[in-house]
C-alpha cells in the first residue's frame, strides 16, 4: 500500500490517509478489504508524516511491514522500497491508501488475471480523465503504456480509459523492471507505469481489468473528492440496509458510519445517522435527525426525533424523546418511557418506568413503574467531586 504522499489539497496536519470516510480512516477501509484477500504479508510504504500514520495503524494491525520513503521520488521509487518484501512473495497487489471504495471482488479478479498472464492493471473510463494517465493501445487493442497528464500530447489528453493506479504484478517483474526506471519526465520522477512500457518492449502481454464501478477507483486528494467519497459509501450503506429489509424514508439522507443489524420491518426516517456497531429489533422505529451511537434497540421500541443516544441499551416497547439523550452505560428495561429534554447517565431504568420530561437521571437504579416527575436530578456529584 502506498501511503507517503503529503497530501497538500487537503490543507490537515492529519495524513492524507487518516482522513475519514464513512466514520474511518481510508487506509483502514483498504486494510479491511485486503483482510478478506487473506494476503501472506502486507506492507504499508510511508513518508509526509509517516510516524503519526504509524502510530495510528499500527496497534490495531501489527502484521503489516513498514517501509519508509525518505525522498519523495515518484511511485516507482516507493515500491523500489520495498523490494526486499517483494522478492519474498510470488504475486504482489500494488495498491493506495487513497482509494478506500476499491472492492475485493475486484481486487480478486485482478489478482486472478496476474496469475494467469503475469501482470495486469486495472482501469477505469471516465468522464472527466483530467489528472489521470491515460490507457495507450496500439492497433490491436493491446495495451503498450500509460502517460501521464504532465506528459501526454493533446491526442493522448483526449483518450478516457485511466490508470487506476492498481496493479497485480509477479514479483520476478517487478524486481527486474524496478531497477530501470528512469527519471526523465515532465515530473522528474520515477514513475511506476513506466514498468508497464517495459514489459511491453520485452515483448510480454500488460492485460487489463475493468473497473465495473469507476466510483471503486476514486482517489481522493481533495476535500471534493472526499465529500464524493463519503456520498459513494453513504449509498451503498443504504443500498445494504434497503436490500436487508429496512424501510428508508429517504435513502439519500441517511449516514451509516459502522455496522448496522437490523430484524423484520424497521423503519428509518430522514437525516438519521449511525455509528459504531448498532443493533435493530423488530420493528424498530426511529424518527428523524436522531444519532445513535453503538447501541443496542429490541423489539418494538421507538425513537422519537433529534434524540441521541450512545452506548446504551433499550429494552423492548421503550420509547424516547424527542430531544432526549441516553449517554454510556444507560439500560432502559421494556416498556420505559424516556420523554422530551431528559438525560440518562450510567441509569438503569426497570420495566414500565417513566421519565417523561425535564430530568437527569444519572448513576441510579431505579425499578419498575417507577414515574419521575419533571426537573427531577440524580447524580453521584456533590457539588465538588464525582
Amino acid at each position: 500500500i502506498l501511503a507517503a504522499g503529503q497530501g497538500k489539497r487537503m490543507h490537515s496536519a492529519q495524513p492524507k490517509v487518516l482522513q475519514p470516510v464513512g466514520g474511518k480512516a481510508m487506509i483502514v477501509h483498504l486494510l479491511e478489504t485486503l483482510q478478506t484477500l487473506a494476503p501472506t504479508r502486507s506492507a504499508v510504504i510511508y513518508g509526509h508524516q509517516g510516524e503519526q500514520l504509524r502510530a495510528c495503524i499500527a496497534p490495531a494491525w501489527p502484521q503489516l511491514r513498514w517501509i519508509a520513503q525518505t525522498e519523495q521520488r515518484g511511485t516507482g521509487h516507493a515500491v523500489r522500497m520495498a523490494l526486499d518484501e517483494i522478492a519474498q512473495a510470488e504475486l504482489v497487489l500494488i495498491l493506495y491508501g487513497d482509494t478506500p471504495l476499491v472492492r475485493a471482488e475486484t481486487l480478486q479478479r485482478l489478482l486472478d488475471a496476474a496469475r494467469h498472464n503475469g501482470f495486469a492493471l486495472l482501469t477505469a473510463v471516465a468522464d472527466n480523465p483530467f489528472g489521470y494517465g491515460r490507457i495507450v493501445r496500439d492497433a490491436a487493442g493491446e495495451m503498450t503504456a500509460i502517460v501521464e497528464e504532465k506528459d501526454a500530447s493533446d491526442a493522448e489528453r483526449a483518450i478516457r480509459e485511466i490508470n487506476t493506479g492498481m496493479m497485480a504484478v509477479k514479483s520476478e517483474y517487478l524486481a527486474r523492471y524496478l531497477p530501470q526506471l528512469q527519471d526523465d519526465n515532465a515530473a522528474g520522477e520515477f514513475y511506476l507505469t513506466d514498468v508497464i512500457a517495459l514489459h511491453v518492449a520485452a515483448g510480454w502481454r500488460v492485460v487489463t481489468v475493468p473497473a465495473t464501478d469507476t466510483a471503486e477507483t476514486l482517489g481522493i486528494n481533495t476535500r471534493a473528492q472526499q465529500a464524493q467519497a463519503e456520498a459513494v459509501w453513504r449509498q451503498r450503506q443504504a443500498q445494504a440496509l434497503l436490500a436487508a429489509g429496512v424501510t428508508l424514508i429517504d435513502p439519500a439522507r441517511i449516514d451509516v458510519h459502522g455496522t448496522v443489524s437490523a430484524g423484520h420491518d424497521v423503519v428509518i426516517e430522514a437525516n438519521v445517522v449511525l455509528k459504531g456497531t448498532v443493533r435493530l429489533g423488530d420493528n424498530v422505529y426511529i424518527e428523524s435527525g436522531c444519532v445513535l451511537d453503538n447501541c443496542t434497540i429490541a423489539s418494538g421500541a421507538r425513537i422519537y426525533s433529534h434524540s441521541r443516544l450512545e452506548h446504551c441499551e433499550v429494552g423492548a416497547n421503550a420509547q424516547v424523546g424527542p430531544f432526549a439523550r441516553l449517554r454510556p452505560k444507560t439500560v432502559l428495561a421494556e416498556g420505559v418511557r424516556i420523554g422530551n429534554f431528559v438525560e440518562t447517565k450510567a441509569a438503569h431504568v426497570g420495566r414500565g418506568s417513566k421519565v417523561n420530561h425535564l430530568s437527569y437521571i444519572g448513576d441510579a437504579t431505579l425499578g419498575s413503574a417507577v414515574n419521575i416527575g419533571a426537573g427531577t436530578i440524580t447524580c453521584n456529584y456533590d457539588g465538588a467531586n464525582k
